[in-house]
């Protein structure tokens, strides 16, 4: 078993266990955990493992489940867990086939109507409505486990390989951290995709934590925390130090409180004041897992149930357990649960675009990548729109979270340039996650000739990431620049055939004696040299269809290195 230790920043793999502990019926689950317990006190002892969301009624009879396909407990009792650097992903270790929804887009509309039925009699205020996605699965479960946490950051992430089945779990919401007799809960409810730009991606942030609709599902979990965190806290000790917090993770912005306790209850009588998670069944609790029972069309197993671990001094750590897959080996798939909560004004479209939105990170293949700016560095003006490329550089290395020690990078910057001899140079600075900084540079061949230029074969997708922030991953680049192989540059374009860029420029055409370049909303990189043009009225931006192409009088493509280039269609 491997667990990310969030307080800590690090990686725990659990080997080897002295003894593990299961639970398959309800009347178990209770005296395990009493077990597990005793046995890691007496014996100094991690327990690592997990609760199945069906064994919610172990804890309160009152509570409504399917009757459970999956373990409803197993723990591993361990000594000194290892720290680990998790390696790297291989994505040809594994393949996914075509998922299939447990239940189509009509049973999920009738779903949410009836939902609607039970708020409007006053049964509940909200469900936390989920359903099942199941694919065919071949390869290395584990591979699929460090791909779904690259995709999704570390969070609250753990690995169990139970044999028959291999869970994935890349989990960002914390169910609860014990810090000796403080409880910390962080419930997430809110949910928004990320921009494609850092002013887009902020301004969705914005827009996520002051939306009235996710403010309000927010606080109502917030005090069904507080209420069971009552159950087992020191009187006057139940507070909310942390309201309606955005976070960011690489596919989604989410929504998260923080609620705290002081508590000298024991795991068990944390566990069974707090299980199942507010934040994943719904308001009043009870009664809203009937509704669940009722709609939901087979059990949750592992998923929303919790994962973690416990350690000596009481302390312990324990996921929702969302973004989970489960590979069956038997059967050779994977299942892999969402959904979302659902109130009196909720739309049935939103809520299953959300639900289809928070399953990408089960096919997001994320390799690593550096952000990249090239420069041009003359001896009579030093770097070319030097401010600016460190501008672009400071954006996306906010919208992906990377260091990014700019008065170090322009220092990196100097020194190459000292060592540089009277003739251009192309200039390339190379940034990576922690902030490590590579400059590499190479003399500048100049040339007047006009460049052979084509359409590329196949369109880019104006919803990429990666089409607008300058990076190494060039794969969309790669592909169009071998699709014709016998020109100079290659024009690319979108899903809507408007033109975008080139493999290394921006597209200006003139038609009309004016001077048109496409705008960035099309699917394309902010150049620096495009945006002084702009500004200085040089250019316009226009939205420009590839038959533009056959229409205009010239064919341009300009960057920062290399500035004005004509540019003709091949025949």
């Amino acid at each position: 078993m491997v667990v990310h230790d969030a307080a800590a920043g690090k990686w725990l793999r659990f080997d080897s266990p002295v003894e593990v502990i299961t639970a398959a019926a309800i009347h178990e689950v209770a005296p395990a955990l009493r077990t597990i317990e005793e046995l890691a006190g007496k014996k100094n002892l991690y327990a690592a493992g997990f609760l199945s969301y069906e064994s919610a009624a172990a804890f309160d009879p009152a509570f409504s489940t399917h009757s459970p396909n999956f373990p409803l407990l197993w723990f591993g009792l361990y000594r000194v867990p290892e720290e680990i650097i998790l390696p790297q992903p291989d994505f040809k270790a594994y393949s996914l086939g075509d998922a299939v929804p447990t239940i189509s887009r009509l049973q999920y509309e009738q779903a949410i109507e009836r939902i609607k039925e039970y708020i409007e009699s006053g049964d509940t205020y909200q469900v936390n409505y989920t359903f099942r996605m199941r694919s065919p699965f071949s390869g290395d479960p584990w591979h699929l486990f460090l791909a779904m946490v690259r995709a999704q950051s570390p969070g609250y992430a753990a690995w169990l390989d139970l044999g028959r089945y291999a869970v994935c779990s890349a989990s960002p919401e914390l169910f609860f951290r014990l810090e000796g007799n403080r409880i910390i809960c962080k419930p997430m409810k809110g949910t928004v995709g990320r921009g494609r730009t850092l002013a887009e991606d902020r301004s969705l942030a914005h827009w996520l934590q002051n939306s009235e609709k996710n403010r309000a599902e927010n606080l109502m979990i917030v005090d069904m925390i507080r209420n069971d965190l009552g159950r087992v806290a020191e009187t006057g000790t139940v507070g909310v130090p942390h309201m309606f917090e955005v976070e960011r993770h690489p596919t989604l912005w989410q929504m998260t409180s923080t609620v705290t306790a002081g508590s000298a209850g024991s795991l068990t009588d944390i566990m069974g004041a707090l299980f199942p998670c507010a934040s994943i069944t719904g308001a009043p609790k009870i009664r809203t897992t009937g509704i669940i029972r009722e709609l939901e069309p087979d059990p949750r197993g592992l998923y929303t149930g919790c994962i973690g671990f416990t350690a000596a001094g009481r302390r312990a750590q324990f996921n929702v357990a969302i973004r989970t897959a489960v590979v069956d080996r038997e059967r050779a798939t994977v299942a892999y649960g969402s959904g979302g909560g659902v109130v009196w004004d909720s739309r049935p479209d939103d809520e299953y675009t959300e639900s289809l939105l928070k399953a990408r990170v089960l096919r997001e293949q994320q390799p690593e990548f550096r952000l990249l700016e090239s420069l041009l560095w003359t001896a009579e003006e030093s770097y070319f729109l030097l401010e600016e490329h460190l501008d672009r550089l400071s954006d996306s290395a906010a919208y992906f979270g990377y260091r990014a020690d700019i008065e170090q990078i322009r220092r990196r910057l100097m020194e190459e340039a000292s060592s540089l001899s009277k003739e251009p140079y192309k200039v390339r600075l190379l940034v990576g996650a922690d902030g490590a900084v590579e400059v590499q540079s190479e003399p500048l061949a100049l040339s007047d000739a006009s460049l052979r230029v084509r359409p590329a074969v196949e369109a880019v997708n104006s919803a990429d990431v990666f089409l607008y922030h300058k990076t190494t991953l060039r794969r969309v680049y790669e592909d169009a620049r071998r699709s014709c192989p016998d020109c100079d540059d290659v024009l690319l374009w979108n899903e809507r055939r408007e033109l975008t860029e080139s493999i290394s420029a921006n597209i200006v055409l003139e038609a009309d004696g004016e001077l048109l370049t496409p705008p960035v909303e099309c699917g394309l990189l902010a150049g620096t040299y495009r945006a002084r043009l702009l500004q200085g009225g040089v250019v316009k931006e226009r939205v420009l269809g590839i038959d533009m192409l056959n229409r205009c009088s010239n064919i341009y493509l300009v960057n920062s290195v290399r500035k004005w280039r004509k540019a003709v269609l091949a025949d």
